[in-house]
């Protein structure tokens, strides 16, 4: 099966698992999310932070953004363009956030352009897989993939990091040539580094 069918098949099933998940399931999934995310060190250091607003059944980060943005960590948010790439705005609070298409909430604020990524010195990445290389898989949408690029073009290196659900971390995912790995995968239940991506 060519690698973007067999994208295509495990992302509906890990979809169909994140939708078997009660609310307070998840609730309580996003509080312990929130716990591991902030003791790695990697967040803790960094000045600035690329992240993402949960929606529906993802693993939650709303109490993470909060936690970082309490820290006096500036944290950036994506905002969807037309041809979906991202741009990034700060985040100012929930109550700054705003309806978007796709369903995604979005920061208010003003849009600081594409390259304002590079200034992260870690990245929330959203997924719904990782294997066990470090290997993401994405929604299939391709903005990550863009900001994977960018990163990699200008030779930033910050930390890549994705938070999942335990069944989340797989033997392995269907792989392309754009694909790029991460350096760590957070779960309610612990943190998983990749030691040939050590940060």
């Amino acid at each position: 099966m060519p690698d973007a069918s067999a994208k295509a098949v495990l992302r509906r099933e890990l979809l169909d698992a994140r939708g078997r998940l009660s609310s307070d399931e998840a609730r309580a999934a996003s509080a312990d999310l929130a716990r591991h995310a902030l003791a790695l060190p990697e967040l803790a250091d960094a000045g600035t932070v690329a992240a993402y607003v949960s929606v529906g059944r993802e693993p939650g980060t709303r109490l993470l953004l909060d936690a970082l943005r309490d820290r006096g960590v500036r944290v950036l948010l994506p905002v969807l363009r037309e041809d979906n790439d991202l741009d990034w705005a700060v985040y100012e609070g929930r109550e700054r956030l705003v309806r978007a298409r796709l369903g995604l909430l979005e920061p208010h604020g003003e849009r600081l352009g594409v390259q304002t990524v590079l200034e992260a010195g870690a990245v929330l990445l959203p997924g719904l897989a990782v294997d066990v290389r470090g290997m993401r898989l994405g929604r299939g949408g391709g903005s990550y993939d863009r900001v994977l690029a960018r990163l990699a073009a200008a030779d930033a290196d910050p930390a890549l990091v994705v938070l999942l659900y335990a069944n989340e971390v797989v033997g392995r995912v269907p792989e392309e040539p754009h694909d790029h790995p991460v350096h760590a995968v957070v779960t309610p239940e612990s943190v998983r580094r990749f030691p040939d991506r050590a940060a």
